[in-house]
C-alpha cells in the first residue's frame, strides 16, 4: 500500500492536517483580497471562511497523498468588481501561494523559537515531524501553485502582467494548456516536467529559509 503514496503511512496524520490548513488557507486568502478589493462573489459563496469543507477538492487533495501535490476548490472571483483589474487580480492571485509561504515561515518560526528558548527537547516527538511536513507541504503549495500553466496562480499572475490583446489570445488557448497541465502533473512525464522543479527549487528555497531562521535564532 504505502509504495502508491507519496508519504509514508505513519506520516498521513501529520499530511491531512497539514492539507485541511493549507489549501483552507489559500483558498481563504484569495477569497479575502478579492473581498477587499470589491468582489464579494466568494464571500456570497460562503468561502470567507475557515471551514476546510468549503475549500477541499476531492480529487486534488487525494492526489497530494498520491503524488504529492494537488489543488484546493478555486475561490470564484468577478474582474467586473475591480476598479483595476489588472493590480486586483494579481494581488488576489498572488494571495493564495503567500498565504502557503508564510505558513512554512510560521512553523520555522515556531520551531527555532522552542530552540532559541530551550524548550525544544520537551516537546513530544509528534510536534517536530509534524512541523517539518507542515513546512516542507507548504512550500511546495507556494512553488507548485506559481508555476505558469493554468488553472494554477502563476498563470493567472502572468495573464495579469501581459498586455491586453496577448492576455485575449492567452484566455483561447487556457482550456489547452488546463490539459497540458494535468498531462504534465498526473502522468509519468511529470518525473520530467514538475518533478525537476521541485527537486531544484524547493530543496534550495527550504535550505535557505531554515538557514536564515536558525542564525536568526540561534547565533
Amino acid at each position: 500500500m504505502e509504495q502508491f503514496l507519496a508519504y509514508p503511512i505513519r506520516d498521513i496524520p501529520y499530511v491531512a492536517i497539514t492539507l485541511m490548513i493549507a489549501f483552507t488557507v489559500h483558498e481563504l486568502a484569495h477569497a479575502f483580497v478579492a473581498y477587499k478589493f470589491g468582489d464579494p462573489t466568494a464571500k456570497n459563496q460562503g468561502r470567507l471562511t475557515l471551514n476546510p469543507l468549503k475549500h477541499l477538492d476531492p480529487i486534488g487533495t487525494i492526489l497530494i497523498f498520491i503524488a504529492g501535490f494537488g489543488w484546493a476548490r478555486p475561490v470564484p472571483v468577478n474582474r467586473f468588481y475591480f476598479k483595476k483589474p489588472r493590480l486586483s487580480g494579481v494581488c488576489v492571485s498572488i494571495a493564495g501561494p503567500l498565504s502557503n509561504l508564510i505558513l512554512a515561515i510560521i512553523a520555522l518560526i515556531f520551531w527555532y523559537a522552542m530552540i532559541s528558548l530551550g524548550l525544544a527537547g520537551q516537546l513530544p516527538s509528534a510536534i517536530p515531524q509534524f512541523l517539518s511536513i507542515f513546512f516542507w507541504i507548504n512550500l511546495m503549495l507556494f512553488v507548485f501553485n506559481l508555476l505558469p500553466l493554468p488553472p494554477l496562480d502563476g498563470y493567472r499572475i502572468i495573464a495579469d502582467l501581459v498586455p491586453v490583446n496577448l492576455r485575449a489570445k492567452m484566455t483561447q488557448y487556457e482550456v489547452y494548456g488546463s490539459l497540458i497541465f494535468i498531462i504534465l502533473v498526473i502522468t509519468p512525464l511529470s518525473q520530467y516536467t514538475i518533478s525537476p522543479v521541485f527537486n531544484t527549487i524547493l530543496p534550495s528555497l527550504g535550505g535557505g529559509l531554515t538557514a536564515f531562521f536558525e542564525w536568526l535564532f540561534i547565533r
